[in-house]
């Protein structure tokens, strides 16, 4: 890899990164040893002290154009991202994913503040620096933490970390009596800058605990917490207890409700069929009997049949009609004519 002997620097003292113009010093070929980004996932990032950059070669200075068409393997572009991280969120992650995949080839090195700095400069946290180095240890694009990391970045802590660029968002930060703590790397060429994840930050989880305070201290207490750990006042203590008992019969009703309502629809539903059933059952008596007993039905046929069965059983037979006798040879109607 090309190394540079020499480079500019700003009034700032910092090295200036020439963007747009290639490098002019003399160069030779010499082998980096710096750490490698990590391949696999089965351990949390290393920190800082325990493998910082012990790499003899003169740390070149990369423009942004360098590193963005890709650096050999064993000069990886080393990225820095700082911040509190309090309770670490996808946010975070999002912003540190944004800072890993900068460049084909980067070392995204994490700088978290500590409680000092962080209580002096910004307030009070939720997870101390412990949890909130831990934290960005298992975080899956960092490659190294560095714990107790300065407010304003130095010269010379760019320099022990080799750090080639820094990755924030845009926005002007400022506190410790600057306007923006980052002014001097972006004036350096240093500055790259990521976007912020909208609708979630860690003062936005912490107000909605705020508005909240009540149910999470019944929730706690439910779950075994003392009042005391939760500093939570006797009469409030009593007050979350009684409403958490409210909430339980609530409950119970609610449950009563729910299968009362299901039992009716049941009914219902038991009614409906045997009320369609009903109604079908019917339909097909009525007509059954409408078959059976009406004007045009079997058994009006059946009676017309029989009745005149009857009829003509009783009724006599006509006699035949009188014709001449064999040997008297006259006529019956010539009976009633005079002589």
């Amino acid at each position: 890899m090309p190394v540079l002997t020499t480079d500019a620097e700003s009034e700032t003292g910092i090295p200036k990164s020439l963007s747009n113009e290639p490098p002019s010093e003399t160069m030779e070929e010499i082998e980096h040893t710096c750490p490698q980004p990590r391949l696999t996932l089965t351990a949390p990032a290393p920190f800082a002290d325990e493998t910082s950059c012990q790499c003899q070669a003169p740390h070149e200075k990369l423009t942004i154009a360098q590193a963005r068409l890709g650096t050999p393997v064993d000069r990886p572009v080393r990225v820095y991202a700082d911040g509190i991280f309090d309770l670490f969120h996808s946010g975070h992650a999002r912003a540190l994913m944004q800072a890993k995949t900068l460049f084909p080839n980067s070392y995204l090195l994490v700088g978290v503040c500590s409680d000092d700095l962080t209580h002096k400069f910004k307030g009070f946290t939720v997870m101390n620096e412990a949890e909130r180095y831990e934290a960005l240890r298992h975080c899956r694009y960092v490659d190294e933490v560095i714990r107790d990391a300065p407010w304003t970045l130095t010269p010379e802590f760019l320099e022990k970390h080799k750090i080639d660029f820094v990755a924030h968002d845009d926005i002007p930060y400022s506190s410790a009596g600057s306007d923006d703590v980052y002014k001097h790397i972006k004036e350096a060429g240093m500055f790259i800058p990521t976007q912020r994840t909208e609708g979630i930050s860690t003062s936005d989880i912490i107000t909605r605990i705020v508005r909240d305070y009540d149910v999470y201290a019944r929730r706690n207490l439910q779950r075994g917490y003392t009042a005391k750990e939760l500093n939570v006042s006797f009469i409030n203590e009593k007050k979350y207890r009684f409403q958490n008992q409210v909430d339980k019969m609530k409950e119970k009703v609610k449950n009563v409700e729910e299968r009362s309502k299901e039992f009716v629809n049941r009914v219902e539903e038991k009614s409906h069929d045997l009320i369609q059933k009903w109604e079908e059952k019917s339909r097909e008596f009525i007509g059954n009997f409408l078959e059976l007993f009406g004007p045009d039905g079997a058994w009006k046929q059946m009676f017309q049949e029989r009745s005149s069965r009857m009829l003509q059983a009783f009724s006599p037979k006509q006699s035949p009609p009188r014709v001449w006798a064999q040997y008297g040879g006259f006529q019956p109607d010539n009976l009633h004519k005079p002589s």
